[in-house]
């Protein structure tokens, strides 16, 4: 060490080089604290001297100090690391290089070369270091090297940016000296060379202040997760992004990165060998521009191909990750691969021979995106725990299994419904989200559900092949329509499997060939009539799974879907009647709930269930009212506190006022743990929430308690064997399906019930018409301007007349196919219609009142099937 060197750095007066520092006598307190003082800025800066020492060297390739990374055979650091090394060197007065002479007349907080070619990471420091030198030059074309350089980088972009933790109480203890009048000075020497590290960023966060400490609360990450400084990344991109150079030189070392990238994953596992290759994906999705059309034509695709390579752990890490992201953030994100689908879309004429599924960006992004949607539920409000048992008795299978295992055919999905990997790792499933950050439909992309062949993707789908990626895997970017289009497909093939199964187990087994669903039912003994044809005991689930015909006794309709339709709505009238008391009817909710006293026995409940899933089977929209925790608990999730603002507000309401109490609930309200409800007949029953619950107040304390135990209790166990039988019912038909893999409880209550928006001008968007008439036809001008001036119930009849339902199908009027066809010239015959296939048969009448007339008298009293 240069003695004349440390001379001059050290106050004269008062600092002897024997012994690294002799202390001064104290002569006054004044004195002492001044000595003190300069000793603690002297110590500061020998430690800060070490520290770039073991960081950036002293410049002199040939240097032979084992202590200075500018030797060949020194280890390099990071920061935590250099920064307690330092404090090591410091107490026993190491060595300290001389400045190179190419650093002479330069201090160490500046002692950069301005090639920066031993630059190989970055952290925050050393970009405001480098930017504030270029900022002196005004030549940013170092800095541009540099990001060049390390971004291109895979292993320099890993090590980049590390968070660090400053060193505990033990360790400094354990690097101090013995001499206890040292201890002082070497503590407060620490902490110097631990505030040095941030001075040339002023306005940043220590390096070894610990993790960030951003409003997203990422900086309470558990060890599992990255170790990237997330926050500091963000202030480094926000200081550099807005100028176009240095833009542009993050643009083109993605270019370069992403290939090297995809191989490291595709052939090289490097993820197994260095979990912390994450970093460099997390760091490239901080910065803000990725949307940008400079980013979209090339660098984010291949980045995207890059960043689905990923192994399904390091998938899982991410998103747990970004979970702990802000609302904003997961937008910006989501975004970001929302606008590369688009623009690939857009930008490309995609048909039936040139597959959407085929294009490698939008697969890539699509992908990506999947992470971020369980980020976006994880994120938010989920539930997790209460979740329904599963059935005991299993649904029983088909006798034909083996007739299937002798033609060499296998039980599709044997081992149930497709479950996603990405959410079995995450344990999570989209069920179990309350709210989630952001709403579920920003997901979808719509431009992509206008150009996606469906039949085409839902082949992928079941084929389940590595070469063709299927949509339907993603289900949370499609709509509902195309959705239940590829429900659609799956149940029409296994329609068809069923039928093929049956004939060829007819010829086998010389059995009478039934290859349908059939049921024939008096109208006036409905109910009666179809438990005898659909009970689960005379038959296997599999039986359900043909195509539905239904035949009204005395009635000559041919079942190609309007007779089913009207099946469906006279079984649901009939069953959802009040007077039956198999459901409760809310007057305030227009809901119906299942009744915990009801005379009725399991069979009935089972029947309305199979009912539901027949519906979703083939097509067809019921009219039932049930609030959404019905949905909820056929999803696999069990009723709580929060889903009784829909299906008991008047109860949750007061439960609500209960925890929001001040007062002493005790006393002012005297509630215990039992409660009453009263049955049929308006006699009360008593139920304990807990064993002699009347005699356990209710208080301040354990108020949460009872609220939850109310809500199990009303939602859960006073229903448990009427909704056991319901779902089994349900399941019987959709066991097979891929029905909760693809659809939220939401869809499910647009599958079932429709939408009950009814908006005619869509459906006047898109009839078509046949036998003469055209949209320019008199009478069909007149019909539109008769039909918009109905009131709200003469439209829904209007509809049950001419499609069989008073509800829109999923999407709305505008997805109803309906045909208006002439039928003849001016007559006293009423409209007819053709429910099967949405047709409305329509004389040419003479003036508007007599259509008015005639239309208004078919839709009131239109009921039955009879020959045309």
């Amino acid at each position: 060490m240069n003695s004349d060197e440390r001379d001059c750095e050290l106050p004269q007066a008062e600092t002897s080089p024997a012994g690294g520092y002799d202390r001064i006598q104290e002569e006054s307190d004044i004195e002492n604290t001044e000595a003190s003082r300069m000793k603690r800025a002297a110590a500061k800066h020998l430690i800060e001297r070490y520290y770039h020492q073991l960081t950036e060297g002293c410049g002199n390739d040939s240097c032979s100090n084992a202590w200075c990374s500018s030797s060949r055979g020194s280890h390099r650091l990071d920061n935590n690391a250099a920064a307690v090394k330092a404090l090591e060197l410091y107490k026993i007065n190491a060595k300290l290089c001389d400045p190179h002479p190419s650093k002479k007349g330069t201090t160490m907080n500046h002692c950069v070369r301005d090639d920066f070619k031993d630059v190989n990471y970055l952290t925050e420091e050393k970009v405001y270091e480098i930017l504030h030198i270029c900022g002196e030059k005004e030549d940013y074309s170092p800095l541009i090297r540099v990001i060049g350089r390390v971004f291109s980088s895979a292993e320099g972009l890993v090590q980049s940016f590390r968070r660090s933790k400053p060193p505990t109480k033990e360790e400094l203890k354990s690097l101090q000296s013995k001499d206890e009048d040292k201890d002082e000075d070497e503590e407060e020497a620490a902490a110097c060379s631990a505030a040095a590290m941030e001075e040339d960023s002023p306005g940043s966060s220590s390096r070894l202040d610990g993790a960030a400490s951003g409003d997203n609360d990422v900086g309470k990450l558990g060890p599992d997760e990255v170790s990237v400084d997330i926050d500091a990344v963000r202030r480094v991109y926000q200081r550099l992004l807005s100028n176009d150079k240095i833009e542009a030189a993050f643009l083109n070392a993605l270019v370069y990165l992403s290939p090297n990238v995809e191989c490291d994953l595709t052939y090289h596992n490097v993820y197994s060998r260095d979990p912390n290759y994450l970093n460099l994906f997390v760091v490239v999705m901080e910065n803000s521009n990725l949307h940008s059309p400079d980013y979209l034509e090339i660098a984010l695709p291949q980045f995207c191909r890059a960043m689905s390579k990923l192994p399904l752990p390091a998938l899982a890490k991410l998103a747990r990750l970004w979970s702990h992201y802000s609302a904003e953030q997961i937008h910006r994100i989501m975004e970001t691969f929302q606008q590369l689908i688009t623009y690939k879309v857009v930008s490309n004429e995609f048909n039936s021979r040139n597959l959407v599924n085929d294009d490698d960006a939008v697969v890539a992004a699509t992908k990506c995106l999947k992470i971020v949607y369980y980020a976006n539920v994880m994120g938010g409000e989920v539930d997790t725990e209460h979740n329904e048992e599963e059935d005991e008795e299993p649904i029983p299978e088909s006798s034909e299994l083996t007739l299937q295992e002798l033609l060499g055919e296998e039980r599709r999905n044997k081992k149930g419904p497709r479950v996603d990997p990405l959410e079995t790792e995450l344990t999570i499933r989209t069920s179990d989200s309350r709210r989630p950050l952001i709403p579920f439909q920003e997901f979808v992309n719509e431009p992509l559900n206008e150009v996606l062949e469906m039949d085409k993707d839902y082949t992928f789908f079941k084929v389940e092949t590595e070469n063709k990626f299927s949509f339907m895997t993603c289900p949370f970017i499609l709509n509902a329509v195309t959705k239940n289009l590829g429900l659609y497909y799956d149940n029409r093939i296994r329609m068809y499997s069923e039928r093929r199964i049956t004939v060829l187990y007819s010829l086998v087994q010389g059995q009478q060939l039934n290859p349908y669903l059939r049921l024939k039912v008096r109208r006036d003994h409905i109910i009666d009539d179809a438990l005898v044809r659909v009970s689960p005991r005379s038959f296997c689930s599999s039986y359900l799974k043909k195509q539905l015909y239904v035949e009204f006794e005395g009635e000559q309709g041919v079942d190609e879907g309007g007779v089913s339709k009207e099946f469906f709505q006279l079984v649901v009238e009939e069953i959802f009647n009040p007077d039956i008391g198999m459901f409760a009817y809310d007057e305030r909710t227009k809901m119906f709930w299942f009744n915990p006293s009801s005379f009725e026995n399991e069979g009935q409940f089972t029947l309305i269930g199979i009912v539901l899933g027949l519906a979703i089977y083939n097509n067809c929209i019921l009219d039932v009212h049930f609030p959404m925790v019905v949905y909820r608990k056929l999803m696999g999730k069990k009723g709580t506190f929060r889903d009784l603002a829909d299906s008991n507000p008047v109860l949750y309401q007061s439960l609500k006022e209960l925890l929001e109490y001040e007062g002493s609930v005790e006393e002012d309200m005297m509630i215990t743990f039992q409660i009453s409800q009263t049955d049929l007949f308006g006699n009360p029953l008593m139920y304990d929430l807990r064993e002699n619950g009347d005699q356990i107040p209710v208080t301040n304390k354990n108020r949460k308690e009872f609220v939850a135990q109310y809500a199990e209790y009303m939602l859960n166990k006073s229903v448990e064997k009427q909704f056991k039988a319901f779902r089994r019912g349900f399941h019987m038909v959709t066991n097979e399906s891929p029905l909760k893999y693809l659809f939220r409880p939401e869809e499910i209550e647009l599958l079932i019930c429709g939408s009950r928006n009814l908006d005619f001008q869509a459906l006047e968007e898109t009839t078509e018409y046949d036998g003469g008439y055209s949209r320019d036809s008199r009478i069909i001008k007149e019909f539109w301007e008769t039909l918009h001036s109905f009131a709200e119930e003469q439209k829904r009849l209007f509809l049950q007349f001419t499609t069989g339902t008073d509800r829109a199908p999923v999407g709305g009027l505008g997805k109803l196919k309906m045909i208006i066809a002439k039928n003849g010239p001016d007559t006293d015959r009423l409209p007819t219609s053709h429910t099967c296939f949405n047709v409305l048969l329509l004389p040419e009448y003479d003036t508007k009142e007599k259509l008015r007339e005639r239309l208004l008298k078919a839709i009131l009293y239109a009921k039955g099937f009879g020959m045309l």
